[in-house]
């Protein structure tokens, strides 16, 4: 009976990182179409799915740094709406919405703060070797080199980005890349100021 359930569990878990987004850092090569600089994020891939299943939920008291090394959790950021982007480099969806991100950021700038946590597990150097080069002025980087802010989130597939109020409560996760300067997009981020 143990036999046939771990071959279920192992199936299912399969099943589960087959369809998700970038499910995990197999070879420390990129997932997928990851364009070399902000210029070329390609459209295709960026259909994420809005998730309200956690609204109302705290912010996780999980700590990560920032690239100087400095500690930080996600209550620093309360007092204005947040927008908690979980990437990785190796990841291209992750790479491909990070352009749309850094316009989203410029766009909504002193009504909403953008963060990008990478859950790189080589942490500061691969990520500011990445970042440096991008070119980025609004978005805001962030280190989770041990992924405990995703495994705190529900784990999952990156990208994943969650919206917080305020207060620090959940009001609804993207799971998968998005294209967050378009309508459609800036219409969800401005409905939930």
């Amino acid at each position: 009976m143990r036999l046939v359930i771990s071959k279920f569990l192992a199936l299912g878990l399969g099943l589960t990182l087959a369809v998700s987004g970038c499910d995990k850092q197999s070879d420390g090569k990129p997932q997928g179409e990851a364009p070399q600089s902000s210029q070329q994020a390609p459209k295709e891939g960026l259909s994420g799915t809005v998730d309200r299943s956690h609204k109302g939920e705290d912010m996780p008291k999980v700590a990560f740094e920032d690239m100087a090394g400095k500690t930080v959790s996600l209550a620093d950021f309360k007092g204005k709406p947040v927008l908690v982007n979980l990437w990785a480099t190796w990841c291209g969806p992750c790479v491909a919405e990070m352009p749309t991100l850094e316009s989203l950021a410029t766009q909504r700038a002193g009504k909403l703060q953008v963060i990008a946590v990478s859950q790189d597990m080589k942490g500061r150097p691969a990520v500011a070797q990445w970042w440096n080069k991008q070119g980025f002025k609004s978005l805001t980087p962030y280190v989770d080199a041990k992924a405990d802010l995703g495994f705190a989130l529900g784990g999952g597939s990156l990208p994943t980005t969650i919206f917080y109020d305020a207060q620090g409560k959940e009001v609804w996760r993207m799971v998968g890349g998005a294209e967050w300067n378009t309508s459609a997009q800036l219409a969800l981020i401005d409905a939930s100021l």
